[in-house]
């Protein structure tokens, strides 16, 4: 005579209960967890604009660091332009995708001191080679250079791709043009064939490509020029 634990229906039954105890164990830690995965979030994004401006924070004193720098923070919504202590919480990807869906977009604006000079960082989502790209574009005052960059991604190929985030890269970007002689918005080429590999050359809208990452570099040019496409009409109230 067979066990009962022999039987199809025990193990049917012991497995559904193995699973809504599982789910349930799952459930319990996620929302357990929730308040400090958000902080996590938060502490991560004030992080990330700091840097595109060369400011170095850690997550014990990320917030400090963005209140002393970060002096405002705006939402643009079409022509309604607001203050907003939380844009830095604006998802992005989300309102790429609202604006796709023809809803009106969010662009979150920081606007930061430092060394006496205002900056303004915006940020900048888009595709790299296997997933998506994203970062942080700040200006100079003038709004026609690059102060500085901050840029991340999810999976991009160690050694070549990923290498959008390290400073021999990004550092190319400082005092760049994103206007050409004509005073018409160009914006920044990652170049394959640029001339100028040390980027002396801050006119020429161009700065070097890394080698062997031909597809996330075109995708880093096209997210920074949509990106400050999307801010152009705002900007150009400010010039007035």
């Amino acid at each position: 005579m067979s066990k009962r634990t022999d039987s199809n229906g025990y193990t049917i039954i012991f497995s559904i209960v193995m699973v809504i105890v599982v789910g349930a164990l799952l459930a319990f830690f996620a929302n357990f967890t929730k308040a400090d995965r958000v902080k996590n979030d938060q502490v991560k994004a004030q992080i990330d604009i700091l840097n595109a401006i060369g400011v170095e924070a850690t997550r014990s004193n990320a917030t400090e660091m963005f209140n002393q720098y970060i002096k405002e923070q705006k939402v643009i919504e079409a022509e309604k332009v607001s203050d907003d202590d939380k844009a830095y919480l604006i998802d992005v990807k989300k309102e790429l995708d609202n604006a796709k869906n023809g809803k009106v977009q969010k662009l979150p604006l920081f606007i930061a001191e430092k060394d006496g000079k205002k900056i303004y960082i915006l940020p900048v989502r888009g595709n790299g080679l296997w997933d998506a790209i994203w970062g942080y574009i700040a200006l100079n005052e003038d709004l026609k250079t690059v102060n500085g960059v901050y840029f991340d991604h999810k999976g991009e190929t160690p050694g070549l791709g990923a290498n959008i985030t390290e400073k021999f890269f990004t550092d190319d970007f400082k005092g760049e043009s994103l206007y050409n002689s004509a005073g018409d918005f160009k914006g920044i080429e990652i170049s394959k064939s640029n001339g100028d590999p040390n980027n002396t050359d801050k006119t020429d809208n161009q700065v070097d490509a890394i080698s062997g990452a031909t597809i996330t570099g075109n995708g880093v040019g096209a997210m920074i020029n949509s990106g400050i496409r999307s801010y152009l009409p705002y900007f150009s109230t400010l010039k007035k």
